[in-house]
């Protein structure tokens, strides 16, 4: 029985100081970010400055975007300076009126709708094009090395050289296309002064600038599919499209889901093409949205800077909800991303 209280009195005695132990080792131990820290501090500081200077580059002309979409800021009531004399802001705080103008009124819908589109068809075409130029690239061919590099070429010329050589085939009076169509009995074709045919025309011209992109990704994922397997698949009788479905495709999912996403992203905010091209025509035809915020800015009088911010917070926010839900789907179908 003594011997059984000593051992209790012992215990404890000894369960203070583990108690204390503990605490000590919890309040001393760094967190999570100090451990990362201490750990990966030559990464952080290789990294810091870049963050840094993006940080301001993006943050805040973000921030200030957001901030005079909740006003009515225009030309006529930002600060400014004429001559001599300075004149102070005068635009009001209007709350979230803007984004109910937009999202009720018909010319956001419609230049979403059109947007919506002008982006679906150029990323399914582009990523078809891609995919069977990196298909037959992939094989050994003669000249393989030569298509390649006159393949990546659209892609190795700066975007709006392309664009203004596209503008010069597409003229309806001195074009080449119209010339080669003229030759051949067939009436000029108004490219880019018909709304179907400048649709149909700036589609062209990106998945011109697009498929270099697609095709060279792709073909990288191809190249990683181990042989073995399509060897294995034909001595099994598996035909060209059975290889091509349960090997190819498989083979290239994580590729082709990023490549999709990049030029999702960038077909939806494509400024260049639409502008240097149609600059929107003929009348608000090929707008798409990003194109129409930065007509409130810079070409309407007066430029109204909050509706163009208001569209440009929208831009922002469907592309984040559309990269969002692509995660997610891509989570369910296990998929990292």
């Amino acid at each position: 029985m003594a011997v059984h209280t000593s051992g209790q009195s012992v215990a404890e005695a000894a369960e203070p100081g583990r108690a204390r132990g503990r605490r000590r080792d919890s309040a001393g131990a760094p967190g999570t970010f100090r451990r990362g820290l201490s750990t990966h501090w030559y990464a952080w500081t290789m990294v810091a400055p870049v963050v840094i200077v993006i940080g301001v580059i993006i943050g805040y002309p973000l921030v200030r975007g957001v901030y005079l979409s909740l006003t009515d800021a225009n030309e006529r009531n930002v600060e400014r300076s004429i001559g001599v004399n300075h004149l102070p802001a005068t635009y009001e705080f209007v709350g979230l009126d803007n984004y109910a103008d937009a999202l009720t009124g018909n010319q956001f819908l419609g230049t979403l709708g059109w947007t919506l589109v002008w982006t679906v068809s150029c990323v399914t075409v582009t990523f078809g094009l891609g995919l069977a130029l990196a298909n037959i690239l992939n094989r050994r061919i003669a000249g393989r090395s030569f298509y390649r590099m006159m393949l990546i070429l659209p892609w190795a010329v700066p975007g709006f050289v392309s664009v203004f050589a596209w503008r010069f085939l597409y003229n309806e009076d001195n074009g080449l296309l119209n010339k080669l169509l003229a030759g051949g009995g067939i009436d000029a074709v108004p490219w880019l002064n018909d709304p179907t045919w400048a649709k149909f025309s700036v589609i062209a011209v990106n998945v011109w600038l697009g498929v270099p992109f697609m095709m060279v990704a792709l073909l990288g994922g191809l190249q990683s599919i181990p042989g073995e397997l399509y060897e294995a698949a034909e001595m099994d009788g598996a035909n060209a499209w059975q290889r091509f479905r349960n090997i190819t495709m498989p083979g290239l999912r994580s590729v082709s889901t990023t490549v999709v996403l990049l030029s999702t992203i960038w077909t939806f905010n494509m400024f260049p093409v639409i502008f240097l091209l149609t600059r929107g025509g003929p009348g608000e035809a090929t707008q798409i949205l990003v194109t129409q915020a930065y007509k409130f800015s810079f070409e309407i009088s007066p430029r109204d800077f909050a509706q163009s911010s208001t569209w440009g917070v929208l831009i922002l926010v469907l592309l984040m909800v559309f990269a969002a839900v692509y995660q997610r789907v891509l989570r369910k179908q296990g998929e990292t991303w």
